[in-house]
């Protein structure tokens, strides 16, 4: 082979390495970001928001243009009550991407979020936006249920000067017929509970219940409304089928035991469930707190007359949350001030 075809396909193969090189560096940090967010994806899911903002600031400060890591930055800062940085974050993932549902969703929520902890003239311009970006949020994806059902729930419980009235929520609610009949009859039922219309409310929940539901979300809300009005049946309802919709869904077994102490049955059954729920559940704004299982743990044994365990849940129930009434009317009921 001739000496310069030699000197040409040496310098061919350095390049070509040097080309190899350069990709694998963009692969690995690539590799390494992807790390990044996992880790903060498994802090998140196991209620460790702290550790999940620290992972997802560093991955955003290499990424500042990956609209995911503000999502969830978004969603770890509304755990962590930190409103005015969910904002922050979800701002700038509707900056990144502007024609994204879920961001404007996302971003509608923190608004709502930090309008429901304002004062009353702060709190009216927060609700305009947030009114704002869940229309928005249907208006780019009319498919984003998650996104209709927070704007019916707005219309349905927010008075017009803020953008809300229930006429308005009228339509909307009837784009769910065509789309999921348990939405539509979640939607309904929603509307009629922020009226106070509670036995309305109840035959809609009752029929989304029976209209296959596809969410656990859907399921486990209608739990818990069926819990606050101490209505064992749909509690049971809501348990069997979230079984089935979400088997990996701690929420089924909270609900099920309170169904279980609401007919005073399976006493066993019902504690069991309920150290359960404590030991494996998030602590998360979607799930039943903490000091709520322990309430009901309370009732459970205030119920079989066994007062020392009784008074020692709803102290744990304080404990986990000072501010919780009702843990503290119940030691006032047994003379533990």
């Amino acid at each position: 082979m001739h000496r310069k075809w030699r000197n040409h396909n040496r310098t061919m193969a350095w390049i070509a390495v040097a080309l190899m090189l350069a990709g694998s560096t963009g692969v690995f940090a690539a590799v390494k970001q992807s790390e990044a967010m996992e880790a903060a994806r498994r802090a998140y899911e196991s209620s460790d928001y702290l550790k999940a903002v620290m992972e997802l600031q560093g991955a955003a400060a290499k990424e500042p243009q990956n609209a995911e890591i503000q999502l969830l930055l978004t969603k770890s800062y509304l755990e962590l009550q930190e409103r005015d940085a969910a904002v922050n974050s979800a701002e700038r993932a509707v900056a990144i991407d502007p024609k994204s549902s879920v961001y404007h969703e996302w971003l509608g929520r923190a608004y709502g979020e930090k309008a429901d902890h304002s004062s009353m003239f702060a709190a009216m311009g927060l609700a305009r936006k947030t009114h704002r970006e869940f229309e928005l949020a249907v208006e780019l994806d009319e498919k984003n249920i998650a996104a209709l059902q927070a704007l019916i729930e707005f219309d349905c419980a927010a008075p017009g000067i803020v953008g809300g009235g229930e006429e308005k929520a009228k339509p909307e609610i009837e784009k769910l017929q065509s789309l999921d009949k348990a939405e539509w009859h979640y939607a309904l039922g929603n509307c009629r509970r922020q009226k106070k219309e509670f036995l309305a409310a109840d035959a809609e929940f009752k029929l989304a219940l029976d209209s296959d539901p596809k969410t656990g979300d859907l399921i486990y809300d209608i739990g818990d409304y069926a819990m606050k009005r101490s209505q064992p049946e749909p509690l049971m309802q809501a348990a069997d089928l979230g079984a089935k919709v979400a088997p990996k869904d701690t929420r089924g077994m909270f609900y099920r035991a309170v169904g279980f102490i609401l007919e005073n049955e399976k006493p066993e059954e019902a504690e069991r469930l309920l150290r359960e729920y404590l030991q494996k559940a998030p602590k998360r704004s979607t799930y039943p707190r903490y000091a709520v299982a322990h309430e009901w743990l309370g009732r459970l044994y205030e119920g079989k007359g066994e007062k020392e365990l009784a008074v020692k849940e709803y102290q744990a129930a304080v404990q986990v949350d000072p501010k919780d009434k009702s843990a503290r009317e119940a030691l006032k009921r047994l003379g533990k001030n």
